[in-house]
């Protein structure tokens, strides 16, 4: 699989739908930042994904941030698909403050989003969207820079996942 060239990528959460009546939570590996102002992002989704169902619908998802303590979890959630899974993670949740989708309360960050733009792209769905309020562990990003202490995970393959050493280098 030549998108595999791009690995090792950052693995986020992705929730939508309304809390806590009908909602979903998926792994994703492709997300990115489009503009810091204004703060907007993309999320590429496949078509056969239950939380793609929910975030077309309701125009409206969270990105959250896990760290590696939550990877057992994260696996459930990027392996299954359905509302039948969350049955099986322990994350806590809550309604986010803007949006109706759920925010993970265990997460280290949490972006709240509204979809201003979708469009297809072969297997998957890009979903530009407006980062309307965020959430984070003041512990995790002191000075508003990350610290990599907490363990952001990044998916190598299958069920393989990494973190960063922690090492920085500089040019």
């Amino acid at each position: 699989m030549s998108y595999r060239l791009l690995y090792p990528l950052r693995t986020y959460l992705i929730s939508s739908g309304v809390y806590p009546e009908h909602y979903d939570i998926m792994a994703a590996d492709w997300v990115t930042v489009v503009s810091a102002k204004p703060f907007i992002i993309a999320v590429s989704i496949s078509p056969e994904r239950y939380t793609y169902r929910l975030v077309k619908t309701h125009r409206e998802l969270v990105v959250a941030v896990p760290v590696l303590e939550h990877l057992s979890d994260v696996w459930v959630l990027g392996s299954e698909s359905g509302p039948s899974k969350l049955s099986r993670v322990k994350l806590k949740l809550k309604r986010g403050a803007v949006v109706k989708a759920p925010v993970i309360e265990d997460a280290v960050a949490n972006l709240e989003c509204r979809v201003v733009e979708s469009k297809l792209y072969g297997d998957h769905e890009l979903f530009i969207a407006e980062v309307v309020y965020t959430h984070r562990k003041p512990e995790v990003f002191t000075g508003g820079e990350p610290s990599l202490k907490y363990h952001f995970i990044l998916h190598l393959a299958r069920d393989e996942f990494t973190t960063i050493e922690g090492r920085v280098y500089k040019p």
